[in-house]
């Protein structure tokens, strides 16, 4: 683009200082299941049968509960525990008839120790916003729910070090800490529902990944109860500890497997007082990419989001989604980046993304954009981006894969899936492209055994042969438990298996072990 025309375009773009406000999906919506999706998946899981080993729930197990945790703490009541036994977008049904609400570490630590005992099946469960069926039954465990510990114990204002209990929401955690003067290290679309101590268990990734890392460097310390109701506590706030292992990280991302956490101490970053939204287009992939390296090597510091989208996504969130306007509505193009830059210094960054973008635009780069010129227009911006999974959730059906693969090849696989699909569904390809985290959906009006014919196992295989992950940040639950030998070795998983349980023989070498309750503990089997 000509400079003339460059600058052109610049006078219309305006800075956005000052404080955000809140985005993400509603509460409401991500406590709403879909319980019309559920028939083909409950088909996909039928061969996975309930191990006789495990105890059948009776009324003196529910006695022992009421003794320990209250009536009100134990619920039997059919519509509550139908919800707790659905996942949110409705893929996944279990068949418990019970629901365990502790309120402390000491009775999450009783629970377990009884259920060891008798050998009854457990699932924990957090805010239930997971895409591959980690958070509920697979069949009758009994769930525990988490969302009862829900206290902020502590905060240090000089470190920014917040202690809290595995139940506190993550929206509720962000106000919390930007009312001090900090942000939490992660935001995710589902935090209006999401439990921190899901989050840590999940590893969850999100939108700020890309300026503050995993939660692997964020967690400074764990309270954690172990199957056998053992309580382990790791919950330190130093930030440097060189004392043996550093237990905690089995713990972050292991999805539940190993024991529930409990309590977690996490380092938040200091709030910066300028921030801009960008949303912008490219007339490729390959703009993209170099986009990215650019914004990385001109922005440098102040980046703090970088997501991208293709049109089908933007089509399907302008069709779906109420109040949402197209940021940039004078002609489509086939992809559409957004950048969040934070900072210090308001005069400085604006200038400093004004000069990266006009630079981007004289390039070629990019082919339009604009920056949020206030808060509602910023939040608009954010709104089309983290929409797109409720958008698509709308169509009817939906696939998703959530992958992790080098930048340059990070489109190919949706092209290829694009080809193999054809009619028969829409294909989007979205996500965080400064992570190299793909979300890749299909949509179609129904569940179909042809269309997932097209998509599995190929979209699996392509990811193994680019050494990539076949989850990038959504963990594996029961949708991939079977699938982690695409990404690991069976060297890997067979020692994740001996760490889980170092009394199993391991005959077999991959997969549904992970998950497969171990008799020697109680069977904690999905994430919270």
């Amino acid at each position: 683009m000509a400079r003339r025309a460059a600058a052109g375009l610049l006078r219309r773009l305006g800075p956005l200082a000052g404080e955000l406000q809140a985005r993400g999906m509603s509460p409401t919506h991500y406590g709403t299941t879909n319980h019309g999706f559920s028939r083909f998946y409950l088909l996909q899981v039928a061969h996975i049968q309930r191990n006789p080993a495990y105890s059948v729930l009776n009324s003196d197990d529910v006695s022992y509960f009421k003794i320990v945790l209250g009536e009100s703490s134990v619920v039997q009541d059919e519509d509550r525990v139908a919800v707790a036994n659905v996942d949110w977008m409705g893929k996944y049904k279990g068949s418990s008839q019970l629901l365990l609400l502790p309120k402390s570490t000491t009775e999450v630590s009783k629970i377990l120790s009884y259920c060891n005992s008798r050998r009854l099946a457990v699932v924990p469960q957090g805010g239930n916003t997971g895409l591959v069926g980690g958070s509920v039954p697979v069949h009758d465990e009994v769930i525990i729910s988490l969302g009862g510990m829900n206290n902020i114990i502590s905060f240090d204002n000089v470190n920014g070090i917040l202690t809290c209990e595995a139940g506190c929401v993550l929206e509720n955690l962000s106000s919390f800490v930007e009312n001090k003067g900090f942000i939490m290290p992660l935001d995710l679309g589902a935090k209006g529902s999401c439990h921190i101590g899901g989050n840590i268990s999940t590893n969850a990734g999100g939108l700020r990944f890309i300026r503050y890392g995993s939660l692997h460097g964020n967690v400074l310390g764990l309270e954690v109860v172990l199957a056998d109701g053992t309580v382990l506590d790791m919950l330190t706030t130093l930030r440097k500890d060189n004392t043996g292992y550093d237990l905690k990280h089995l713990f972050i991302g292991s999805e539940g497997s190993l024991g529930v956490v409990t309590k977690a101490a996490i380092l938040t970053p200091a709030k910066l007082p300028s921030t801009n939204v960008a949303f912008l287009s490219c007339n490729d992939y390959m703009s993209c990419q170099k986009l990215l390296l650019a914004a990385k090597r001109n922005l440098g510091e102040i980046v703090s989001a970088f997501e991208f989208m293709d049109r089908h996504c933007i089509d399907l969130a302008m069709k779906y989604l109420e109040g949402v306007q197209n940021p940039l509505p004078a002609s489509p193009y086939s992809f559409y980046v957004l950048i969040e830059t934070t900072g210090s210094d308001e005069s400085y960054d604006k200038a400093k993304l004004e000069a990266f973008l006009l630079r981007s635009m004289e390039d070629g780069l990019v082919a339009d954009g604009v920056i949020a010129q206030d808060i509602s227009q910023a939040s608009n911006f954010w709104r089309v981006r983290e929409g797109i999974s409720e958008a698509s959730v709308k169509v009817g059906a939906v696939y998703k894969y959530d992958l992790s693969i080098p930048v340059e090849k990070l489109y190919d696989i949706v092209e290829e899936i694009r080809s193999r699909v054809g009619g028969m569904g829409e294909v989007l390809g979205y996500g965080h492209l400064g992570d190299g985290n793909l979300h890749l959906n299909i949509v179609s009006n129904k569940y179909s055994d042809k269309i997932l014919a097209q998509i599995e196992p190929f979209v699996y295989e392509w990811t193994s042969n680019q050494r990539g992950s076949i989850s990038a940040e959504h963990g594996l639950g029961l949708m991939k438990a079977e699938k982690i030998h695409y990404s690991k070795s069976s060297e890997a998983v067979q020692l994740m298996g001996s760490i889980k349980n170092p009394y199993c023989s391991w005959k077999r070498s991959y997969g549904a072990e992970l998950i497969e309750p171990s008799l020697w503990l109680v069977p904690i089997q999905r994430r919270l």
